[in-house]
């Protein structure tokens, strides 16, 4: 069965809820498929992103988010993580204190389910706590391959997660995450941010090894260029907190052309107002 994440007439606020930021978003990914979202700055596109996967800061007001029938708007976001969830962060924050093998051993043994299964002890290695975790050594030799495969140093496993990492380090560390965690659907909140022109490669090459049938993707991006790279089979145009155009990558071409402007002249304020 073809997973899809359905968003219906979807509507939310941020912190106080003074003012509404999405206004009605309709949208429908399912596995296989590539989605770009684009649209100017302070549209909405990373409100949505997060009211997806469930941040405390955004509150849905109306609408549904449904996973494979079931919504999931009362879940938190971990729970929506082992449904098969994933957001890469526009900014993803160091964690000092945390390596990143630790944090990915943890976030996989969750998502995969050993974490609801009893503590083994290992009786070979007396006074040793026992774990829920996935076995290490199964765990290592995965993660290395796919350090390998997605062009991550083997160094980084010790160090503290995205302490020190630069932009396009924390990016490519993202891609791993998303191999390792095998999700349904990803949205990716402007991944090409801040990425010079090697590093926007390496890591829409990371995106497109991921990319098939299993996995359904939200790219999120003000820019076409990084869809020179990933090709995707829907754009939609992102304005005042609603879709307000949709088509094939000829779309994000014209974009690039053009600009915003001419969506900001066609669908602001007084169009909005008549509808």
């Amino acid at each position: 069965m073809t997973s899809e994440l359905v968003i219906k007439d979807l509507h939310a606020t941020v912190d106080d809820g003074a003012k509404a930021v999405l206004k009605g978003v309709n949208l429908t990914i399912r596995q296989g498929e590539v989605h770009a979202l684009m649209g100017p700055n302070g549209s909405g596109k990373s409100t949505l992103s997060n009211a997806i996967m469930g941040h405390p800061h955004y509150q849905v007001t109306s609408g549904d988010i449904l996973l494979d029938g079931e919504s999931i708007l009362e879940m938190e976001p971990n729970e929506r993580a082992r449904l098969g969830l994933f957001l890469a962060f526009q900014y993803p924050v160091a964690v000092p204190g945390v390596s990143m093998a630790n944090f990915l051993r943890t976030a996989v043994s969750n998502v995969r389910g050993y974490t609801d299964q009893p503590m083994v002890s290992d009786n070979n290695r007396p006074g040793m706590v026992g774990s829920n975790l996935m076995p290490m050594r199964e765990f290592r030799n995965e993660l290395l391959s796919k350090m390998d495969e997605f062009h991550v140093d083997r160094s980084f496993a010790k160090r503290y997660l995205n302490e020190g990492f630069s932009g396009g380090e924390k990016k490519r560390v993202e891609i791993l995450q998303m191999a390792m965690l095998q999700p349904k659907i990803a949205i990716m909140d402007e991944t090409d941010s801040g990425l010079d022109i090697d590093a926007l490669r390496v890591v829409s090459d990371g995106v497109n090894k991921l990319a098939g049938p299993g996995l359904g993707i939200l790219l999120i991006t003000h820019y076409q260029r990084i869809l020179n790279y990933v090709q995707p089979d829907f754009v939609h145009v992102f304005f005042d907190g609603r879709i307000v155009i949709s088509g094939g990558a000829e779309l994000a071409h014209e974009l690039e052309a053009k600009g915003y402007q001419w969506v900001k002249d066609e669908f602001g304020e007084a169009e909005l107002v008549k509808a």
